[in-house]
């Protein structure tokens, strides 16, 4: 049986994916604002208008001159005629001028003429006259036009990966529609002859598994900005697993073959792809390989996962253009984290209030430690691990 006499070093593989992926053209696509929550944008946005559009009052009150309250004193207050009351939505005719005021409420747009709100907690109102007990300034409680957003200014950037309130902005200076780059597809091919799908007891009795490298891998990529295309399940035969990665070939961007990753009699995948490298200094995960945009993968889920994060995900990202993609932290270890010259290690924590604690329990096919877990460190190949105590970086997934 072949074994994998050299490890390529994590970074150089990764580097030959990214290249590798670099000339592919996914396109882009208009969608929707409200349809655009964690797209990433295909070109810079710059605004078509002034927000707010017009000066507006920041406060419940009087739109007045500030010039007129100067001398106001609780002991003393200045009298102003109050000529008109909107709301927000309307328009005042009315023009203030020397001696009056315009009642108005929080987003209402202010009247010709003033130049300050008062907050009405600062007037005693009489009818049509209020006496004004503090001073304002000019510009006082008022938001001016373009305080948000001036017109022509870019408001988001190519790659942006739109958040909420990404998405809030857009809506709020007009746009309906938005461009943004097309979904990847991304094949999943689960391969193995013990997989189930179903929780049948005569079946696990008799040594089958229940798949769930499909679903973890679904959701992976969802969230990563590619759109999953689930083959299925594919036994441990020629034929089939030859059918389904030439299938993910010709239909998907990407193709996730899960399994038979080494050189055993039943590890098949690697015969239908002309492989760039195989065999990564990565742990978990390490009989890994890449060709032909085709992610040859472990079996075992956590192992999988950290591929995921390692490789298919930055793969994905690069497709799309994505910036910031990635939530890193600095930590400080609660434990001593040992690890291996030579491996670069995918370490599985549990981050909280500038701390990040270690999963201590390992295994590839521990599915639990990932729900124990909200985050990872990277120990890279030339390092003995990290001390208690020590601050690293923790990327957040």
């Amino acid at each position: 049986m072949r074994e994998f006499r050299e490890l390529l070093e994590y970074r150089k593989a990764l580097s030959i994916v990214l290249d590798d992926v670099s000339s592919v053209d996914v396109g882009n696509e208009e969608v929707k604002v409200e349809d655009a929550l964690g797209r990433v944008l295909a070109e810079d946005v710059a605004s078509p208008i002034d927000s707010p559009p017009f000066d507006r009052s920041a406060v419940d009150g009087y739109a007045l001159r500030a010039e007129d309250t100067f001398q106001a004193r609780e002991y003393r207050p200045v009298e102003l005629r109050v000529v008109d009351e909107i709301r927000a939505g309307e328009e005042s005719g009315a023009e203030v001028g020397p001696g009056t005021a315009v009642y108005l409420t929080t987003g209402a747009k202010m009247p010709r003429g003033a130049n300050a709100v008062l907050m009405q907690e600062m007037a005693e109102r009489d009818g049509e006259v209020i006496r004004v007990l503090r001073p304002v300034a000019p510009g006082q409680n008022v938001a001016l036009a373009g305080e948000d957003v001036r017109k022509g200014q870019v408001i988001l950037q190519k790659g942006q990966v739109l958040r909420p309130q990404d998405v809030a902005l857009l809506k709020s200076v007009g746009f309906r529609t938005v461009r943004v780059m097309r979904k990847p597809r991304v094949c999943v091919v689960v391969t193995g002859s013990e997989l189930v799908e179903e929780a049948d007891p005569e079946a696990l009795g008799s040594g089958k598994i229940i798949e769930s490298n499909s679903v973890m891998l679904k959701g992976l990529v969802e969230r990563y900005f590619g759109e999953p295309v689930v083959y299925g399940v594919v036994p441990d035969e020629e034929e089939a697993v030859g059918d389904a990665i030439r299938w993910g070939k010709e239909n998907c961007d990407l193709t996730l073959v899960t399994g038979g990753s080494a050189f055993g009699k039943s590890d098949l995948a690697h015969r239908f792809v002309r492989l760039l490298f195989h065999g990564t200094t990565i742990k978990p995960g390490r009989p890994m390989g890449y060709g032909e945009r085709v992610f040859i993968m472990s079996g075992y889920p956590v192992a999988v996962f950290a591929q995921f994060h390692l490789y298919v995900k930055h793969a994905l990202a690069k497709l799309v253009g994505a910036r910031n993609y990635e939530v890193r932290v600095r930590a400080k270890l609660t434990d001593r984290v040992p690890s291996q010259l030579g491996r670069y290690e995918f370490v599985k924590v549990w981050y909280e209030n500038g701390r990040a604690r270690p999963i201590r329990r390992r295994g590839s096919g521990l599915i639990s430690t990932l729900v124990e877990s909200n985050g990872y460190l990277e120990v890279p190949e030339n390092s003995e691990g990290f001390l208690e105590g020590e601050e690293v970086e923790v990327v957040l997934y």
